[in-house]
């Protein structure tokens, strides 16, 4: 099991690569990574014996910006029937699992694939647990099957806390009707990626204040809202009709970037459409000067070199932070309802 399959957003190929060749690197790991262009994949290919999983244990699979999901393990060639035997004897050189996915790479071919894995899960899953191959009440890692085809398939395991939330790392998320834009997905991903769901309860509380800057029409606002949180709304453009009628909502038609609150927050959320290092300064500036407790900031990416802008911005997060003496964890995520964009959420601790 010497190759790294992570899954990623198409077109992401190439920071994917940059990313986990680095973090190779760094961990004296030695192989090489592979992509083709907007196949939603990339490889790392091992040049030494547990090489993969050395990779998997060092590093923690949440804190990846690009990889959507990640599994060490190899190809499997199928034949065009009875696939369950052949997978069977297969999986007898791997560890007993404790889960099962069937997934698929977000490619127009990979949608396609999904209603076969569907009807081969249910099959596939009693042929396991019949064979003493899955134990779903064990604490093995998660066998995770990345189909290409209906022919071909990696044959993967990942630890279930070292991995991705959802297969894929797809959220299945219901757009709410009552929000004013499907951007307000993107929050509500970003705190299930960035906030263990014990803690929303705490750090997500009724009550609470927050300023959404870039707010209008209101769907970033309307996830605030949701949780009862009283909301300063920043934008010159309009604000949704029921989300002021809430009684939560101060609209302010001010500069997003000039907005002050007139005391510290909880919330801070920004989704304006500017130039990825503006964006990162001024996060920096609410944390750093204690205007909010916690903060949810989408950077923009640039067309080339979006792996290492997004380094060089977080570093100069980092660094400003500990000049003003300020200890803040710092997260960053390409999230599935981003595009070309990372969220990044900060903390003060």
């Amino acid at each position: 099991m010497n190759t790294l399959l992570l899954h990623c957003r198409p077109g992401f190929e190439g920071e994917v690569c940059a990313e986990i060749s680095e973090h190779a690197a760094v961990l004296e790991v030695a192989g090489y990574a592979k992509a083709r262009p907007e196949s939603a994949c990339a490889e790392f290919i091992c040049s030494e014996s547990g090489g993969a999983e050395r990779l998997m244990r060092k590093l923690r699979f949440a804190e990846l910006i690009f990889p959507r999901q990640w599994a060490r393990g190899e190809y499997l060639q199928l034949p065009e029937t009875d696939r369950i035997s052949v997978l069977l004897e297969y999986l007898a050189a791997y560890p007993v699992c404790s889960g099962l996915w069937l997934e698929v790479l977000d490619t127009n071919d990979g949608k396609e694939l999904s209603n076969f894995c569907r009807k081969f899960e249910a099959p596939l899953r009693k042929a396991l647990i019949k064979a003493g191959r899955l134990d779903e009440h064990g604490n093995g890692p998660r066998l995770l099957l990345t189909f290409k085809s209906g022919r071909e398939v990696f044959v993967g395991i990942a630890e279930a806390n070292n991995s991705a939330l959802w297969p894929m790392g797809i959220p299945r998320l219901k757009f709410p009707r009552q929000a004013p834009s499907r951007s307000t997905l993107k929050l509500e991903e970003a705190w299930h990626h960035f906030i263990p769901r014990e803690q929303w309860d705490t750090r997500l509380a009724a009550g609470m204040t927050g300023v959404d800057l870039g707010a209008a029409p209101g769907g970033w606002t309307w996830q605030l809202v949701n949780r009862h949180i009283k909301v300063s709304a920043v934008d010159n453009g309009p604000m949704n009709a029921d989300l002021m009628d809430s009684g939560l909502v101060e609209h302010f038609r001010a500069d997003g970037f000039t907005f002050r609150p007139k005391r510290p927050v909880d919330w801070m959320v920004c989704d304006i459409v500017e130039k990825p290092a503006r964006n990162a300064a001024l996060l920096e500036t609410w944390i750093g000067e204690g205007l909010c407790r916690e903060a949810v900031v989408n950077l923009k990416l640039p067309m080339k070199q979006r792996y290492a802008e997004v380094k060089r911005l977080l570093e100069r997060i980092a660094d400003g932070l500990a000049a003003r003496g300020v200890k803040a964890s710092i997260g960053c995520k390409q999230l599935y309802h981003d595009r070309e964009e990372v969220t990044c959420h900060l903390r003060r601790l």
